[in-house]
Protein backbone atom coordinates (compact mmCIF):
# COMPACT_ATOMS: atom_id res chain seq x y z
CA UNK A 1 0.00 0.00 0.00
CA UNK A 2 2.85 2.35 0.84
CA UNK A 3 4.55 1.69 -2.50
CA UNK A 4 1.29 2.30 -4.31
CA UNK A 5 0.78 5.60 -2.50
CA UNK A 6 4.32 6.75 -3.39
CA UNK A 7 3.75 5.90 -7.05
CA UNK A 8 0.51 7.84 -7.04
CA UNK A 9 2.16 10.87 -5.46
CA UNK A 10 5.05 10.83 -7.92
CA UNK A 11 2.74 10.40 -10.87
CA UNK A 12 0.65 13.32 -9.69
CA UNK A 13 3.69 15.51 -9.05
CA UNK A 14 5.38 14.98 -12.42
CA UNK A 15 2.66 16.60 -14.57
CA UNK A 16 2.55 19.57 -12.22
CA UNK A 17 6.28 20.20 -12.71
CA UNK A 18 6.00 19.85 -16.47
CA UNK A 19 2.94 22.05 -16.59
CA UNK A 20 4.71 24.77 -14.63
CA UNK A 21 7.63 24.84 -17.09
CA UNK A 22 5.31 24.99 -20.06
CA UNK A 23 3.41 27.93 -18.60
CA UNK A 24 6.62 29.83 -17.94
CA UNK A 25 7.70 29.19 -21.51
CA UNK A 26 4.40 30.53 -22.83
CA UNK A 27 4.78 33.65 -20.71
CA UNK A 28 8.27 34.22 -22.12
CA UNK A 29 6.97 33.77 -25.66
CA UNK A 30 4.15 36.23 -25.01
CA UNK A 31 6.62 38.75 -23.63
CA UNK A 32 8.83 38.39 -26.70
CA UNK A 33 5.83 38.81 -28.99
CA UNK A 34 4.73 41.95 -27.13
CA UNK A 35 8.22 43.41 -27.40
CA UNK A 36 8.33 42.65 -31.11
CA UNK A 37 4.96 44.31 -31.67
CA UNK A 38 6.04 47.44 -29.79
CA UNK A 39 9.32 47.55 -31.70
CA UNK A 40 7.51 47.39 -35.03
CA UNK A 41 5.23 50.31 -34.18
CA UNK A 42 6.31 53.54 -35.90
CA UNK A 43 5.79 57.00 -34.43
CA UNK A 44 2.90 58.99 -35.93
CA UNK A 45 3.65 61.32 -38.81
CA UNK A 46 4.08 65.06 -38.36
CA UNK A 47 0.64 65.76 -39.84
CA UNK A 48 -0.98 63.38 -37.35
CA UNK A 49 0.83 65.08 -34.48
CA UNK A 50 -0.25 68.51 -35.69
CA UNK A 51 -3.43 70.13 -34.39
CA UNK A 52 -3.94 71.95 -37.72
CA UNK A 53 -2.43 69.76 -40.47
CA UNK A 54 -4.06 71.62 -43.38
CA UNK A 55 -2.81 74.96 -42.08
CA UNK A 56 0.64 73.46 -41.59
CA UNK A 57 0.70 72.34 -45.23
CA UNK A 58 -0.25 75.80 -46.49
CA UNK A 59 2.33 77.37 -44.20
CA UNK A 60 5.02 75.76 -46.38
CA UNK A 61 3.16 75.31 -49.68
CA UNK A 62 3.55 78.74 -51.28
CA UNK A 63 7.03 79.51 -49.96
CA UNK A 64 8.37 76.17 -51.14
CA UNK A 65 6.56 76.70 -54.44
CA UNK A 66 8.19 80.11 -54.91
CA UNK A 67 11.64 78.69 -54.21
CA UNK A 68 11.11 75.78 -56.61
CA UNK A 69 9.81 78.13 -59.30
CA UNK A 70 12.88 80.33 -58.86
CA UNK A 71 15.25 77.37 -59.09
CA UNK A 72 13.62 75.21 -61.76
CA UNK A 73 11.39 77.61 -63.68
CA UNK A 74 14.08 78.14 -66.29
CA UNK A 75 13.96 74.43 -67.17
CA UNK A 76 10.40 74.77 -68.47
CA UNK A 77 10.36 78.32 -69.79
CA UNK A 78 12.96 80.89 -70.81
CA UNK A 79 10.52 83.74 -70.23
CA UNK A 80 11.86 85.70 -67.27
CA UNK A 81 8.68 87.78 -66.94
CA UNK A 82 6.54 84.63 -66.54
CA UNK A 83 8.82 83.20 -63.88
CA UNK A 84 8.92 86.56 -62.10
CA UNK A 85 5.11 86.82 -62.03
CA UNK A 86 4.69 83.24 -60.78
CA UNK A 87 7.22 83.77 -58.00
CA UNK A 88 5.69 87.07 -56.90
CA UNK A 89 2.16 85.63 -56.85
CA UNK A 90 3.23 82.72 -54.67
CA UNK A 91 5.17 85.05 -52.38
CA UNK A 92 2.13 87.29 -51.96
CA UNK A 93 -0.10 84.29 -51.20
CA UNK A 94 2.47 83.06 -48.70
CA UNK A 95 2.64 86.46 -47.00
CA UNK A 96 -1.15 86.59 -46.61
CA UNK A 97 -1.47 83.01 -45.33
CA UNK A 98 1.33 83.37 -42.78
CA UNK A 99 0.16 86.79 -41.58
CA UNK A 100 -3.56 86.06 -41.26
CA UNK A 101 -4.00 82.29 -40.90
CA UNK A 102 -1.05 80.12 -39.94
CA UNK A 103 0.32 82.45 -37.25
CA UNK A 104 -3.06 82.63 -35.54
CA UNK A 105 -3.73 78.89 -35.67
CA UNK A 106 -0.25 77.43 -35.14
CA UNK A 107 1.20 79.76 -32.48
CA UNK A 108 -1.76 81.90 -31.40
CA UNK A 109 -0.24 85.19 -32.59
CA UNK A 110 -1.42 87.88 -34.99
CA UNK A 111 -0.02 91.24 -36.01
CA UNK A 112 -1.09 94.09 -38.24
CA UNK A 113 -0.29 97.75 -38.73
CA UNK A 114 -2.47 100.84 -38.93
CA UNK A 115 -1.69 104.27 -40.32
CA UNK A 116 -2.50 107.28 -38.19
CA UNK A 117 -3.69 110.66 -39.37
CA UNK A 118 -0.25 112.18 -38.87
CA UNK A 119 1.26 109.63 -41.26
CA UNK A 120 2.89 107.41 -38.63
CA UNK A 121 2.35 103.66 -38.48
CA UNK A 122 1.22 101.77 -35.40
CA UNK A 123 1.90 98.07 -34.88
CA UNK A 124 -0.86 96.12 -33.17
CA UNK A 125 -0.48 92.64 -31.69
CA UNK A 126 -2.80 89.89 -30.56
CA UNK A 127 -1.83 86.79 -28.60
CA UNK A 128 -3.56 83.70 -27.31
CA UNK A 129 -4.64 83.10 -23.74
CA UNK A 130 -1.58 81.70 -21.89
CA UNK A 131 -3.79 79.04 -20.29
CA UNK A 132 -4.30 77.49 -23.74
CA UNK A 133 -1.21 75.34 -24.46
CA UNK A 134 0.42 75.20 -27.89
CA UNK A 135 1.08 72.12 -29.96
CA UNK A 136 4.90 71.78 -29.88
CA UNK A 137 5.02 70.37 -33.42
CA UNK A 138 3.01 73.27 -34.84
CA UNK A 139 5.04 75.86 -32.95
CA UNK A 140 8.42 74.41 -33.92
CA UNK A 141 7.56 74.08 -37.62
CA UNK A 142 5.99 77.55 -37.76
CA UNK A 143 9.11 79.30 -36.45
CA UNK A 144 11.39 77.08 -38.52
CA UNK A 145 9.60 77.96 -41.74
CA UNK A 146 9.41 81.62 -40.77
CA UNK A 147 13.18 82.01 -40.31
CA UNK A 148 14.54 79.51 -42.84
CA UNK A 149 12.81 81.01 -45.88
CA UNK A 150 14.44 84.49 -45.70
CA UNK A 151 17.81 82.83 -45.05
CA UNK A 152 17.42 80.85 -48.29
CA UNK A 153 16.46 83.98 -50.25
CA UNK A 154 19.44 85.83 -48.80
CA UNK A 155 21.68 83.05 -50.08
CA UNK A 156 20.07 83.35 -53.52
CA UNK A 157 20.70 87.10 -53.49
CA UNK A 158 24.39 86.59 -52.74
CA UNK A 159 24.64 84.12 -55.61
CA UNK A 160 22.98 86.59 -57.96
CA UNK A 161 25.54 89.25 -57.06
CA UNK A 162 28.53 86.96 -57.57
CA UNK A 163 27.15 85.52 -60.84
CA UNK A 164 26.06 88.95 -62.16
CA UNK A 165 22.41 87.85 -62.57
CA UNK A 166 21.13 91.21 -61.47
CA UNK A 167 17.70 90.77 -63.03
CA UNK A 168 16.96 87.88 -60.64
CA UNK A 169 17.68 90.22 -57.75
CA UNK A 170 14.20 91.66 -58.33
CA UNK A 171 12.64 88.34 -57.33
CA UNK A 172 14.94 88.05 -54.34
CA UNK A 173 14.17 91.62 -53.24
CA UNK A 174 10.40 90.99 -53.32
CA UNK A 175 10.83 87.70 -51.47
CA UNK A 176 12.98 89.25 -48.75
CA UNK A 177 10.64 92.22 -48.31
CA UNK A 178 7.56 90.04 -47.81
CA UNK A 179 9.28 87.39 -45.70
CA UNK A 180 11.07 89.88 -43.45
CA UNK A 181 7.81 91.73 -42.83
CA UNK A 182 6.38 88.57 -41.26
CA UNK A 183 9.61 87.85 -39.42
CA UNK A 184 9.70 91.30 -37.82
CA UNK A 185 5.95 91.30 -37.14
CA UNK A 186 5.85 87.91 -35.44
CA UNK A 187 9.09 88.47 -33.53
CA UNK A 188 7.72 91.68 -32.05
CA UNK A 189 4.35 90.05 -31.46
CA UNK A 190 5.97 87.17 -29.60
CA UNK A 191 7.95 89.59 -27.40
CA UNK A 192 4.81 91.60 -26.69
CA UNK A 193 2.91 88.42 -25.75
CA UNK A 194 5.66 87.29 -23.36
CA UNK A 195 5.71 90.71 -21.70
CA UNK A 196 1.93 90.63 -21.26
CA UNK A 197 2.03 87.11 -19.81
CA UNK A 198 4.86 88.03 -17.44
CA UNK A 199 3.00 91.17 -16.29
CA UNK A 200 -0.21 89.23 -15.81
CA UNK A 201 1.57 86.49 -13.89
CA UNK A 202 3.28 89.02 -11.62
CA UNK A 203 0.03 90.85 -10.94
CA UNK A 204 -1.73 87.60 -10.11
CA UNK A 205 1.08 86.63 -7.75
CA UNK A 206 0.97 90.01 -6.03
CA UNK A 207 -2.80 89.90 -5.86
CA UNK A 208 -2.72 86.43 -4.36
CA UNK A 209 -0.05 87.40 -1.87
CA UNK A 210 -1.84 90.57 -0.80
CA UNK A 211 -5.10 88.67 -0.57
CA UNK A 212 -3.41 86.08 1.62
CA UNK A 213 -1.97 88.75 3.93
CA UNK A 214 -5.32 90.54 4.25
CA UNK A 215 -7.10 87.25 4.83
CA UNK A 216 -4.57 86.28 7.48
CA UNK A 217 -4.97 89.59 9.31
CA UNK A 218 -8.75 89.32 9.19
CA UNK A 219 -8.70 85.76 10.49
CA UNK A 220 -6.34 86.72 13.32
CA UNK A 221 -8.54 89.66 14.24
CA UNK A 222 -11.66 87.52 14.30
CA UNK A 223 -9.95 84.86 16.38
CA UNK A 224 -8.87 87.47 18.91
CA UNK A 225 -12.38 88.93 19.09
CA UNK A 226 -13.99 85.55 19.60
CA UNK A 227 -11.35 84.65 22.19
CA UNK A 228 -12.05 87.82 24.17
CA UNK A 229 -15.81 87.28 24.03
CA UNK A 230 -15.73 83.69 25.11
Amino acid sequence: MANTDRQNLLSDAQPMGVGGNMNSGNNNNNTILEIDVDANQQPPSILKQSSHPVCLIFHFLFRVGAICTYLFGGWFSGNFVLIFVLCVLQLVFDFWVVKNVSGRLLVGLRWWSESREDGSTTWLFESRDPSRPLNPVDSRLFWTGLYVAPAIWTFFGILCIFTFKLSWLLVVAVALALNMANVIGYTQCDKDAKQKWATGFASNMLGGASGGVVGGLMSRGLSRMTGSLF
